[in-house]
């Protein structure tokens, strides 16, 4: 697959769903990461994320509206000392535990599968930053139904070794608005990321669905030293 521009890929649908993008800064020296999530009901579209030690979590812009917090509540993003945790889930704290405990984040997945919710079975994408010694690799995840038979399970890691500056992946949901929405297919589309961690968080969040966005992270980690800027951006702000 030829690399293509990360901006353009993700504004080529109004409802990429949840999405992680993963790879080098342009100059070189980041380890570049983004998270965002997007909305149709008024349930997934109740919701901002918030910091939580080196991490953070979705939280309810208004609790008085929030219906069922089981699949929209969780930690997305978690530190575990040179690692870096992302997902679309609670599946954040499986991963976590279970590399805690020595297993490598292909292992730490086994007990889990795509989320519960019928027609849809959404996806559960996963990732890990690795930034060390001056090194960084990555690895992503996605565990989702056959083609939306809730039977069978389709179980996919992707490790990236020497990722190149200016380059990464892009690894979303769905492939399309739908009903049911249509799960995401194929690797991982390789992007071509630019710019500072205001100039690429700027860009990815203007590239969203206006309608649909709800709130994006973004996240550059300082290969050389493990050092980290982070920006979150909330489409509900709290006065």
């Amino acid at each position: 697959m030829n690399y293509v521009n990360l901006y353009d890929e993700i504004a080529k649908t109004t409802y990429p769903g949840r999405g992680i993008v993963i790879g080098v800064s342009e100059g070189g020296g980041y380890a570049v990461t983004a998270y965002f999530i997007m909305g149709r009901s008024e349930n997934s579209r109740n919701r901002i994320f918030v910091e939580e030690g080196e991490g953070i979590r979705t939280e309810a812009y208004d609790p008085s509206k929030l219906v069922d917090p089981s699949l929209i509540i969780y930690s997305p993003v978690r530190v575990m000392g040179d690692i870096t945790i992302v997902t679309n889930g609670d599946q954040t704290d499986t991963i976590y535990d279970e590399m805690k405990r020595g297993r490598c984040f292909a292992e730490s997945l086994r007990g889990r599968r795509y989320e519960p919710d019928p027609p849809n079975f959404t996806p559960r994408i996963s990732s890990i930053l690795h930034v060390t010694g001056g090194k960084f690799d990555y690895q992503m995840s996605i565990l989702k139904s056959d083609n939306g038979d809730p039977d069978s399970d389709n179980r996919y890691t992707f490790s990236y070794w020497g990722p190149k500056a200016g380059k990464g992946h892009f690894i979303h949901t769905y492939m399309s608005d739908g009903d049911p929405l249509p799960s995401f297919e194929g690797e991982p589309t390789p992007v071509i990321l630019q710019g500072d961690i205001d100039e690429f968080t700027e860009k990815v969040w203007k590239a969203l669905n206006d309608d649909n966005k709800v709130s994006l992270f973004t996240r550059y980690i300082e290969i050389a030293t493990g050092k980290y800027e982070t920006r979150i951006i909330n489409k509900n702000k709290r006065r």
